[in-house]
């Protein structure tokens, strides 16, 4: 029987040193441009949240297929459908742009997703400068999309260009995934990476990911996401909204049922009281155990960033497992219930709670749904309430997790210490990124999430911004780790 392994050669200290340090050189030499380019992406307002936008949507769509052609790429706008709108009315989703680069047989493809659309931002939420007018300050570039994730897609377009610009052929075959819903769940990409996975995707070697961040001043790789599986529970009571000093005392109330339920979601010390939830987690390993200990993280300047005197876990380890490899409950908000300033006296007719659990290996969204569904019917049960409960499992997204010792780890590693003279952080992110899921279970292929985004940069917050440095470094790294990935070798043993 043959066993197929993929082997990883390291270059030999000193091997291609001058190719790189001219591609760097260039890198350099360009990055005036680049936060150019970086401040017109951002001047164009994609919110994908806003249909109301979506017209500016479509051009920043089209200012990216219009980019990657000037690079002579073979671009494509793929029609991915429409979008259902509450009122029942359709709208075009926005084309995904794809684009390949090189088809020689003899290299190694791989394939960079990314995506151009963007969270809300407005300035009286609490910008300091205009959120699309992309602004410096002492190094920091700040506007809407900066960071995620326009920086990166920009970064991993000027890799590709620099080798064109200095007339060296790309040591890998790039193709190019870019979309335009990322902020509001990648409507229609599911379909279309099915539809293409015997086509586009049939060639990829590897797919590469830069729609994440670092967790301190040292780069790292991310080998890990969770995921997340998003609930409604709606409570409702009498067929109206009630004037509470008519009827406060003779109804049983939705919000107090609501507010009843949640309240046994989980302890104040973070347990998760959901029978079975934490049952279904793989066992944190000592190896695992060993990789967060010697991680770069300061809890002192995490605590300040987000402003809170205690944090959940007082040592390093215990955080970052119930950050990255730990199911945890959130709760979001209540909907129906009057929430504007001022006083209304009204007891709200129907009223729904929005929670979510992140979850991880080994739990599936399936079991999770049953598992809430099941508890919430029986607590409510025990309340005798006559008002109707109804669960709801809106998002069902699956955790992500990667082999670290992978040929793609490998040749990050190599690239990393390249560019930054270190060696990068092993870490997962808290957050879900569904499609790294969705690549993984339909085209098969290895993936690889290489960030270069700021531990700071305020990722859906007030003040985004992508550091100068790590945009222009950034750049270099990509640079690098396309002539790293040309290193893996496969061979039958």
């Amino acid at each position: 029987m043959r066993v197929f392994v993929l082997l990883f050669v390291l270059l030999i200290p000193g091997a291609n040193a001058f190719q790189y340090s001219e591609l760097a050189q260039y890198v350099e030499s360009q990055k005036e441009r680049y936060v150019e380019s970086l401040r017109e992406w951002v001047a164009i307002e994609s919110d994908s949240s806003n249909v109301l936008k979506r017209p500016l949507l479509h051009h920043m769509m089209e200012v990216v297929a219009e980019k990657l052609r000037l690079m002579r790429g073979n671009v494509e706008m793929v029609d991915i459908g429409e979008q259902e709108l509450p009122d029942g009315q359709t709208i075009a989703l926005p084309k995904v742009v794809t684009a390949q680069f090189g088809n020689d047989s003899n290299k190694h493809t791989v394939c960079v997703y990314g995506h151009v659309d963007v969270q809300p931002a407005k300035l009286e939420d609490g910008w300091l400068t205009d959120p699309y007018n992309l602004t410096e300050i002492n190094g920091s570039l700040y506007g809407r999309g900066a960071s995620d994730n326009k920086a990166p897609v920009l970064a991993w377009i000027h890799a590709v260009e620099a080798y064109q610009k200095l007339n060296m052929d790309l040591p890998v075959n790039v193709k190019f995934v870019i979309e335009g819903m990322e902020e509001t769940g990648s409507n229609g990409l599911d379909a279309m990476i099915f539809a293409q996975r015997d086509t586009f995707f049939s060639d990829v070697d590897y797919i590469i990911i830069s729609d994440c961040g670092w967790l301190s001043r040292r780069p790292a790789l991310t080998y890990g996401t969770r995921g997340n599986c998003y609930f409604f529970a709606e409570v409702e009571g009498p067929k109206q909204d009630l004037h509470s000093g008519v009827y406060g005392g003779t109804v049983i109330e939705p919000m107090t049922d609501v507010i009843g339920i949640l309240d046994t979601l989980i302890s104040p010390a973070g347990k998760i009281l959901i029978p079975g939830i934490r049952e279904a987690v793989a066992p944190l390993s000592d190896e695992e155990w060993k990789m967060y200990q010697d991680i770069e993280f300061d809890m002192e300047n995490y605590k300040n960033k987000i402003g809170v005197s205690q944090l959940m876990y007082s040592n390093k380890v215990d955080l970052l497992a119930h950050r990255w490899r730990y199911p945890t409950v959130s709760i979001h908000g209540i909907e129906g219930a009057f929430s504007d300033p001022g006083t209304k006296t009204v007891i709200p007719a129907k009223v729904t709670a929005k929670f979510s659990i992140r979850q991880v290996p080994n739990m599936d969204p399936a079991q999770v749904k049953k598992q809430v569904t099941d508890y919430l019917h029986s607590v409510f049960a025990k309340r005798k309430s006559p008002n109707k409960l109804k669960v709801t499992m809106v998002i069902g997204a699956k955790p992500w997790l990667a082999e670290t010792n992978h040929p793609l780890y490998e040749a990050g590693k190599a690239a990393v210490k390249r560019v930054f003279n270190l060696d990068p952080d092993f870490i997962r992110e808290g957050g879900t990124i569904p499609i790294a899921r969705t690549f993984q279970d339909v085209t098969g292929k290895s993936i690889i999430m290489l960030p270069i985004g700021g531990f700071d940069d305020g990722l859906h917050s007030q003040n985004e911004k992508m550091n100068r440095y790590n945009y222009i470094e950034g750049t270099k790294l990509f640079v690098a780790y396309l002539n790293e990935v040309a290193q893996i070798r496969e061979s039958t043993v």
